[in-house]
């Protein structure tokens, strides 16, 4: 279907006004005078001075009515008044008439005369003076009222009717009824607010469909976290009962009830940092620090705060980073960058057995920072690696606490490495175990050595 602008639209209707009254005036003419030649000035016969003229003329040539050279001469007068005269006997006998055709009375003022002498009727002569133009104008003031009447309808089907359909839908839009139904319209302009409109409602459709999931996701988050906080209160609380009602007698198993309620309390700490962190990071938009960091210290104090998990294992892990520290060198926030690499560690250290191996790998390429973890235990699920960084994913079906973690590791790294304009994606490595790679931009810009 073709569109119109509005310009075009309104230049139609401006031709479509002025023409239609032309129309019904050039119609009208031609019924009443059967002709559409139009006298210059229709009026100029009906000069009171003419006409008497005429009419003197002929009642004094009562007897000459039917001489040729008389009715020639007649005849051109009438020719310069733009009046036609019949002529005619007593005996009712057409004498002489100057049109072959008699004007009718729609186009003619008739004037009727009797010539009478002594008392005896000698004959009678009748004047067909022009008119004005008083039909054709009253067509055409007809012909411009339908012009209007029918710009309006128009106009009201084109260009009122949609607008007001486009107000109910955006009412029904702000009730909350997502099913409107846009209208069509050949206007251009107005097709393409409905464009637009239709474009806008989507992306609320959207919008309101990702909040959703978010608000879903956070109801879940919520009370998986608040699971996950109950069992070790419940276990710190239950040994703390034991020992206030003196159920450990032995100083050995004192002891034993003192490093369990120290073990929960620090999971306990864990649980709530994880959780603090992932809030803030997540809701909370703030930008990271921009200092110079250098990468390859954060990995180091990552891997030194994970040693006395690392020799209780007895895992073996090597390192592999560029030796020129220049060479790392970010711009971020420490902080936040060495809890991200320590969530990483952390989780490699977890999952990997008992006299395994963890890999870390660190080098400059280009214009980014390239770094790896990786371990030897089972990997990820092949069919949940898009999950792995979902919040409170675990990769295990019954989301126990054997190996520990609060399932958000992974995820606040992720957002961590995203925030400094990286990334971070996970996979199984060829022979074996988990293989997490990431990058990281280098600093632009010269600056010290945080």
């Amino acid at each position: 279907m073709g569109r119109l602008r509005i310009r075009s639209f309104t230049l139609l209707c401006f031709c479509f006004i002025l023409l239609l009254p032309w129309l019904f005036f050039i119609t009208a003419h031609f019924i009443v005078t059967r002709s559409f030649e139009f006298p210059e000035n229709p009026r100029k016969a009906i000069l009171q001075h003419d006409f008497n003229r005429l009419v003197e003329q002929v009642e004094s040539g009562a007897g000459r009515w039917a001489e040729p050279a008389w009715q020639k001469q007649l005849q051109f007068q009438l020719q310069q008044a733009q009046i036609d005269v019949v002529i005619q006997s007593a005996a009712d006998q057409i004498v002489y008439q100057s049109s072959p055709q008699v004007p009718s009375r729609l186009s003619s003022s008739v004037e009727h005369y009797a010539l009478i002498e002594d008392g005896r009727l000698l004959g009678s002569f009748t004047f067909y003076l022009p008119k004005s133009y008083t039909v054709q104008a009253i067509s055409a003031l007809i012909g411009l009222l339908l012009a209007f009447f029918i710009i309006g309808f128009e106009m009201s089907r084109f260009l009122l009717k949609p607008l007001e359909k486009m107000g109910r839908a955006a009412r029904q839009i702000a009730a909350g009824d997502w099913e409107v139904e846009l209208p069509v319209s050949r206007i251009a302009e107005i097709a393409e607010v409905g464009d637009g409109f239709q474009v806008m409602v989507k992306g609320l459709q959207q919008s309101n469909r990702k909040q959703a999931e978010l608000e879903e996701e956070r109801r879940f988050v919520i009370a998986a976290v608040a699971h996950d906080l109950r069992t070790p209160l419940f276990a710190l609380r239950g040994y703390l009962d034991g020992l206030e009602q003196g159920i450990a007698h032995s100083p050995e198993k004192i002891a034993k009830y003192v490093a369990v309620c120290k073990e929960k309390s620090a999971q306990l700490d864990l649980l709530v940092e994880d959780l603090f962190t992932y809030t803030k990071l997540e809701y909370v938009k703030t930008e990271p620090g921009s200092r110079p960091v250098d990468f390859r210290n954060v990995l180091c104090k990552s891997i030194d705060s994970l040693q006395p998990l690392v020799q209780k294992k007895e895992i073996a892990l090597t390192t592999a980073a560029g030796e020129d520290s220049s060479s790392c060198i970010i711009s971020g926030d420490a902080h936040l960058l060495e809890r991200a690499i320590n969530n990483l560690l952390d989780n490699a250290v977890r999952h990997t057995p008992y006299k395994g191996e963890i890999a870390v790998w660190c080098e400059q390429e280009g214009d980014k920072i390239q770094f790896t973890v990786r371990d030897t235990g089972p990997g990820f699920p092949a069919d949940e690696l898009q999950r792995v960084f979902e919040p409170l994913y675990r990769g295990e079906t019954s989301r126990s606490r054997s190996t520990g973690g609060s399932g958000l590791g992974l995820t606040i790294s992720q957002n961590i490495i995203r925030r400094h304009g990286g990334e971070l994606a996970a996979s199984n490595h060829p022979d074996g175990g988990a293989l997490l790679c990431g990058w990281l931009p280098v600093q632009t810009t010269s600056g010290h050595q945080e």
